[in-house]
């Protein structure tokens, strides 16, 4: 078999795969924040991160009609460290170290108590009380323009007015976009606006680089130092702070294996994997099987592709990366030498009853597995 034989182009993947960075799955234990934490990364990768109103919405649909709670812990926490941060939070935004840019006025910033971040006529960066009112700049990305709003708000009021609106607050990745709104800025006759930079002491369990935040008006405040999602309510979907002792169920995160809801051949997953993650799945452990069988559920096809091929002359069963099939988990009649080598055959697992293995013509579409692990 021609392993590295493309088929189609994927020029339309973008367009309807799953490309969420985050597979999410909720847990209806209730535990404190550290229990849900040791939980979620002893049996998936870790509590959930979000990188954006997407994931938000991601995360709300896998809790969805299945918990009588009204809120459920993600994976930020206080770190009691502040760093400046920009509220488009999400990393894929961002390439290199542009979100490091900065334009300060000199002696700025240190380390007082201002926790907002706004742009003078001059370019030139200062920050302030947040809730201190001024303009500000909106960042749209359908149009990949930015926007001057000449409305007296607050950094978070004017935070809430772009996402409802646009899509966030403007970040400055270089000193290109900072010309860009100091222009807008004084053709529009405007002495200073909000920018979207902020300062928090708040990261994520997995140590991932998104600065999203999506706090209810009233938080964070006090001393608790982890953070629960709304689920149910006026504020479904916003953020608030609770003591980690508290009891909540909770969502874990899977950052491994990513179900691909495209139907495409097995050529075509193994191409699309490699292209945009590390390869099709493999199954070396039960262990790891459990963790592939909870992703392949999702599937909308009733088998997904694995990584998984057949060396007809020696009639061996192999790993994409070559591994030789030792553990396996057969559905009867499965997993046999075919009638003769120009039967070529290629491994799947099921989505759903007993989720075994079978073995198909390369040729059928099916949804697939990918993997994000690097051997």
């Amino acid at each position: 078999m021609e392993l590295d034989t493309v088929f189609i182009t994927l020029l339309l993947s973008a367009i309807f795969s799953a490309l969420a960075s985050h597979q999410f799955e909720y847990v209806q234990m209730r535990m404190n924040c550290t229990e849900a934490q040791r939980y979620c990364r002893e049996n998936y990768s870790d509590l959930a991160s979000i990188d954006n109103i997407a994931d938000v919405t991601e995360l709300l649909n896998s809790v969805n009609g299945t918990s009588g709670d009204s809120r459920v812990w993600i994976g930020l926490m206080d770190t009691f460290r502040s760093e400046w941060k920009w509220s488009l939070g999400d990393p894929a935004f961002y390439t290199a170290h542009d979100s490091l840019f900065r334009n300060w006025v000199l002696s700025q910033p240190n380390n007082s108590q201002y926790y907002c971040a706004y742009m003078s006529q001059d370019g030139l960066w200062h920050y302030d009380y947040c809730t201190n009112q001024r303009f500000f700049i909106c960042y749209n990305d359908s149009s990949k323009g930015i926007i001057l709003v000449q409305q007296l708000m607050s950094w978070r009021s004017a935070q809430s007015f772009c996402r409802a609106n646009h899509t966030d607050l403007s970040s400055v990745r270089n000193q290109g976009e900072n010309q860009q709104i100091q222009q807008l800025v004084n053709t529009g006759g405007v002495t200073a606006v909000w920018i979207g930079l902020f300062r928090d002491s708040w990261e994520w369990s997995d140590n991932s680089t998104s600065s999203f935040r999506n706090w209810a008006s009233t938080e964070p405040h006090g001393n608790e130092n982890a953070t629960v999602l709304v689920i149910s309510g006026s504020i479904r979907g916003q953020w608030e702070d609770w003591p980690c002792n508290t009891l909540f169920p909770f969502v874990c995160q899977e950052d491994q294996f990513i179900l691909i809801k495209q139907n495409l051949s097995w050529n075509e997953a193994m191409t699309y994997c490699r292209q945009n993650h590390v390869d099709l799945v493999s199954v070396p452990s039960p262990q790891i099987e459990q963790r592939v069988m909870r992703v392949a559920r999702r599937a909308l096809t009733a088998a997904v592709w694995m990584g998984l091929h057949h060396y007809c002359i020696m009639n061996m069963w192999l790993w994409l990366r070559g591994e030789v099939v030792c553990y396996e988990n057969w559905a009867a009649g499965n997993g046999t030498r075919p009638q003769n080598c120009h039967e070529q055959r290629v491994g799947a697992i099921q989505s759903s009853g007993g989720q075994l293995w079978v073995s198909l013509p390369p040729t059928i579409r099916l949804n697939f597995i990918c993997t994000n692990y690097e051997p």
